[in-house]
């Protein structure tokens, strides 16, 4: 008898690594559809057309995922982990299954909009419950190798994708994710077991609503900005505001409130966060405009360019793993200061360029940058899900991961005005068109330069966006100081074994 309830007892424990094992699948899923759909898409719009809809394939996608990433992780404070992961892979899966049925590109955007719901419940749970299963010591390690799913990702993704589009239908761009969210929830459900919930809590419903509303608005608004339709803009910058309002109102009602605004304003959290969005922002500057100056000033092949960009995955697992090994050491905001100081060191070398410099040079950028934002993005997780209790971990983990998701929707923005008003006012032509641009980037390396006056024109253009590429990394280094000193390697919950 006692030897049955002793393999009973065993059954019901959770399997640490097995369960880690599970995560990093997911996350696999959510990071490859992110580079794999790019690689496809010139494909798919040939078939579907609708190229004037090209964009919002991916904003559809970035939109959902936002906007829900705050509203699962409170979910996941209320029904447990395991509940909303397993209802987070099973919509993801719906949309890829859907989108690979895609007959025309409003379709499209419809499928892709319910991935990006599955992905706004994936990230969030996920990394909470890494921070369930292990202690802040030991975390590190875990999230560093999260951190190498991504860079693997982003070095196979283009590559399974450019293989697909070639031998197979461009549907099993969306297909290939269903054998691994199917083997990642069967993961969850064996070795993943957590404590029933006796309690019912309220459901903030209205607070979901209105955050979601906003967000989308907010987004929408700001990729409006970003391709000067003005009108749109603003529309969508009313209804941001309106709803906005609406939210707060809410909250202060709500008895259960979807967002703690005592959570969110907590000066380490606040702080934390700040310094990841201006960490997003940077990063979108860096991928947007680093291939475009290769290409187009140094006039190197798009093999060059993206070596040269693909060097910030390489960095990136490296700082974080370096941070990770680190936390027995340092304080957490020591890791963070000097995680983020290393930003603009990365990005002083973009400012550094000039039409004669090598791709190296701005190979060596990229990495000391991916290497600087990897140690933040690490350091600065466990730093917040080590300021609350294991209640309001997944509401703590999801406002990270939304400050970083909004700073690049806001890099998108703000680099993008840079670019277009220095293309506008250019000190040697007057206004470049896109056109010019066009022929600049798709001219053969190697052959008689017909466009120097366009190149340096393009120079003057992406110079200024690095220089505010340099600006943003400051800041970063400033919200980063101004994290207070606080006690963040105790251990607030046992960790489950």
């Amino acid at each position: 008898m006692n030897t049955m309830l002793v393999n009973l007892s065993s059954r019901s424990e959770t399997s640490r690594p097995l369960v880690i094992a599970a995560v990093m699948g997911s996350l696999a899923m959510v990071a490859i559809e992110a580079t794999i759909v790019s690689t496809a898409m010139p494909q798919i719009v040939t078939k579907l057309g609708g190229l004037h809809l090209y964009s919002w394939v991916f904003s559809s996608f970035l939109l959902t995922q936002t906007a829900m990433t705050v509203v699962f992780g409170k979910l996941a404070d209320i029904f447990g982990r395991k509940r909303i992961m397993l209802a987070g892979i099973a919509i993801f899966l719906v949309g890829s299954v859907l989108a690979g049925f895609a007959w025309s590109m409003p379709a499209m955007i419809v499928f892709r909009l319910i991935q990006g719901i599955g992905a706004g419940s994936i990230q969030p749970v996920t990394l909470t419950i890494v921070g369930d299963l292990y202690p802040a010591k030991e975390r590190g390690k875990v999230q560093g190798y999260l951190a190498s799913v991504w860079a693997t990702a982003a070095v196979l993704g283009p590559m399974i994708g450019g293989f697909i589009v070639r031998d197979f239908s461009w549907a099993w761009i969306f297909w290939i994710n269903i054998p691994i969210g199917l083997i990642s929830a069967g993961g969850f459900v064996l070795f993943l077991h957590e404590k029933e919930r006796d309690a019912r809590p309220s459901i903030d419903i209205g607070g979901a609503v209105l955050f979601t509303a906003a967000i989308a608005a907010l987004m929408i608004g700001l990729t409006s900005l970003s391709t000067a339709d003005y009108t749109h803009a603003i529309l969508s910058g009313s209804v941001f505001v309106a709803s906005a309002a609406l939210f707060v109102w809410q909250e202060r009602r709500s008895p259960d409130p979807m967002i703690s605004f005592s959570l969110w304003g907590h000066r380490p959290i606040a702080m934390t966060n700040l310094a990841t969005v201006f960490s997003g922002m940077a990063l979108m500057g860096l991928t947007t405009f680093l291939p475009m100056y290769v290409q187009g000033v140094l006039h190197r092949t798009p093999v060059v360019a993206g070596f040269a960009l693909t060097m910030v995955m390489v960095g990136w697992p490296l700082g974080a793993t370096l941070s990770a090994r680190s936390f027995h050491r340092f304080d957490l905001r020591k890791l963070l200061i000097g995680g983020s100081a290393v930003i603009p060191v990365g990005a002083m070398v973009f400012v550094s360029l000039t039409p004669h410099s090598t791709p190296l040079v701005a190979a060596i950028g990229s990495l000391v940058m991916g290497f600087g934002m990897g140690a933040l993005s690490v350091t600065s997780l466990v730093l917040i899900q080590e300021q609350v209790d294991k209640s309001q971990r997944g509401s703590a983990t999801a406002s990270n991961l939304f400050s970083r998701n909004l700073g690049s929707t806001l890099g998108a923005t703000v680099f993008g005005a840079l670019l277009n008003y220095g293309l506008a006012h250019s000190k040697t032509l007057g206004a470049v068109t896109s056109d010019q641009l066009r022929k600049v980037i798709e001219s053969a390396p190697g052959s008689t330069d017909n466009f120097a006056a366009i190149r340096q024109a393009l120079h003057q253009s992406v110079h200024l966006t690095f220089a505010g590429l340099f600006i943003v990394a400051l800041a970063i280094v400033v919200f980063a100081v101004l994290v207070p000193t606080v006690a963040a390697a105790r251990n607030r919950e046992a960790p489950q074994r």
